[in-house]
């Protein structure tokens, strides 16, 4: 059987109706932060969903979502939603096994959902000008297990350009995206994609007008609005308040 617990995984014990408890699948007791000792040592070699005995309660260990991941995100700078992550992902093209670079790197929680997208044969290399948003972001990503598919480097991309060639997407939460265009599709291999992410409609006027005059393919812009739906029996309507604005996505493709 192939997916089965090994020694180092990134284990989430899960009940109903609690939050996740992260917890490292290794022999012997671990401390769960200030919460207590837990062993999970049974669980080596076992698949996801084994029962585990702690504090009087009986959870499942199972193996994190990425909705668990990004719960447990420690926040610092604004963290790009769920809803705007995930979208990122698709317009720039990530997918299993391919090299990705980010800018910049923020509180970690779009580096969490890229490395997560990528899986273990991928690689995300994350940009950040800021000693301590690359400090959160690290932190927050080790925290999720997801260390070894990422590498986190100090560099003002803006200015100096990215450092890394052949890759699949490239995905910007910058202030001035546009100032990174020309070295993005320089670091983008043939057929890759660029998103951006910008909260305001002059950044995301100026964004899409450089993707242009950078010679992208596929240029488009969009909003995604989140609207909760309150389902009752017979009384199901939406919800009276709504994730609206978070941020406008923009993104090209280098097709030469």
């Amino acid at each position: 059987m192939d997916d089965v617990w090994r020694e180092g995984d990134r284990g989430a014990l899960k009940r109903r109706g609690a939050p996740p408890v992260f917890v490292t699948v290794v022999p012997g007791p671990q401390r769960v932060g200030n919460e207590g000792v837990v062993d999970v040592s049974a669980e080596i070699g076992r698949p996801p969903g084994g029962a585990v005995q702690w504090l009087g309660e009986s959870y499942r260990l199972l193996r994190p979502s990425l909705a668990d991941l990004l719960a447990s995100v420690r926040r610092g700078p604004q963290i790009v939603t769920a809803k705007d992550a995930a979208y990122l992902g698709y317009l720039a093209g990530v997918a299993p096994g391919a090299r990705v670079a980010e800018a910049g790197s923020g509180s970690g929680a779009l580096t969490i959902a890229l490395a997560y997208a990528v899986g273990a044969a991928g690689h995300v290399t994350s940009y950040d000008r800021r000693p301590e948003f690359l400090d959160a972001a690290r932190r927050n990503v080790e925290r999720a297990g997801l260390a070894d598919r990422v590498t986190f480097r100090e560099r003002d991309v803006a200015r100096e350009g990215l450092d890394v060639r052949e890759l699949a997407s490239v995905v910007l939460d910058l202030p001035e995206p546009w100032e990174v265009l020309e070295s993005a599709r320089s670091a983008l291999a043939p057929g890759g994609s660029v998103a951006t992410y910008t909260p305001t409609y002059n950044q995301l006027e100026r964004t899409v007008r450089a993707l242009r005059a950078a010679g992208f393919d596929e240029v488009r812009a969009l909003e995604l609005i989140e609207r909760p739906i309150h389902v009752g029996d017979g009384g199901t309507r939406p919800e009276f308040e709504m994730l609206g604005h978070t941020g406008f996505l923009a993104a090209g493709r280098r097709v030469d």
